[in-house]
């Protein structure tokens, strides 16, 4: 396992994170504590969790393994989110003072704990004003509720917006982003990441494999069956995706992986996220998993070495399509500039 700095902050975390999603859900309390012990075993140090997986559940069983690890807790570095609903009144969601305040407590009680690391605004709130959310955050730190605050699923207008008013207003500004991104979505690299990088943020990306898509289990022209997410469940939302009019790139994608794992001796899955774990900017990679195998074959990605000639071949391939306007080579093209020398 490697480590890295949690963003522009001191605290350091490994590079694949534990993502708590499935607990209560797809995984019960059992199986997610054997989750948590073979992540803790293997040398992990970060879990993000959030208030709104399993409507709390997620952070009642990460509490409760909390509890009976207590030397353990010490070496972790716990995140969670907030923003989505947490009841049916119009003051339990969003990004308010009002709500967030309440939100927090409640995470850290069912944590069991008195000091969330990483407290993550899990979606822009278009009705809050940032400044308000910015004051409540540095409070919070300032209180000692929570070490760092992130943002999730930002956009880059918004992620700038955000990062400039806190300094402009002397509040602590974000450490993290966690945004969708793996090979097969790498939309965000034409003004998010940039955003990102500016301003020093570290990229937790979630969906590492793309709904199960870049494990290798999916074949060309074969419907999803078994026991896999889209064979359970082949409606299931935007994981269920693949474009129509993208086809062809996806399984280009999915048959390049594939190629690669058999030069290195490694799965479709570890190959995937080996590629984003390199990505610029990246600091964890948030792996979830319903069983103890599948995160253990997952975690064997820190030990995957791809050569500099197949991270290119993966990058040229799953290149995102986007019109040339303002993202193009010929857009690129004008905006670039390079000094005599060629430096």
């Amino acid at each position: 396992m490697r480590y890295r700095t949690l963003g522009n902050s001191g605290a350091v975390v490994s590079t694949y994170a534990l993502g708590t999603m499935t607990f209560g859900a797809e995984a019960d309390t059992t199986t997610s504590h054997e989750l948590i012990d073979a992540y803790v075993a293997a040398g992990g140090t970060f879990i993000d969790t959030a208030d709104v997986y399993s409507f709390g559940r997620s952070e009642d069983i990460v509490g409760a393994w909390l509890a009976a690890h207590p030397a353990e807790r010490e070496q972790l570095v716990l995140a969670t989110k907030a923003r989505f609903p947490m009841g049916p009144g119009p003051n339990d969601l969003g990004t308010s003072r009002r709500h967030l305040a309440r939100a927090l407590d409640a995470s850290l009680r069912r944590l069991g704990t008195d000091q969330i690391d990483l407290y993550q605004l899990h979606a822009w709130d278009p009705v809050t004003p940032i400044d308000e959310t910015l004051r409540f955050l540095d409070d919070a730190v300032r209180a000692g509720k929570i070490g760092y605050w992130g943002v999730s699923n930002f956009t880059g207008w918004q992620l700038t917006k955000a990062v400039h008013r806190a300094v402009a207003l002397g509040f602590t500004p974000p450490a993290t982003l966690q945004p969708q991104y793996n090979l097969l979505v790498r939309e965000i690299e034409s003004e998010i990441v940039p955003a990102a990088l500016d301003a020093g943020l570290g990229l937790l990306p979630w969906s590492p494999l793309g709904g199960g898509w870049l494990t290798g289990k999916y074949l060309r022209d074969t419907d999803p069956t078994g026991a896999t997410r889209l064979g359970e469940d082949p409606g299931r939302g935007m994981e269920a995706w693949i474009p129509r009019n993208e086809l062809d790139r996806t399984w280009a994608i999915i048959d390049t992986v594939r190629a690669v794992a058999t030069e290195v001796g490694a799965s479709s899955a570890q190959v995937s996220l080996a590629w984003l774990e390199g990505q610029p900017g990246v600091t964890a990679v948030i792996l979830g998993a319903r069983t103890v195998a599948q995160l253990s074959e997952n975690l064997g990605a820190a030990s995957v070495v791809l050569s500099d000639a197949q991270v290119q071949r993966l990058t040229a391939v799953s290149a995102p399509v986007v019109s040339d306007y303002p993202y193009g080579d010929a857009a690129r093209e004008q905006r670039g500039r390079q000094l005599p020398g060629g430096r």
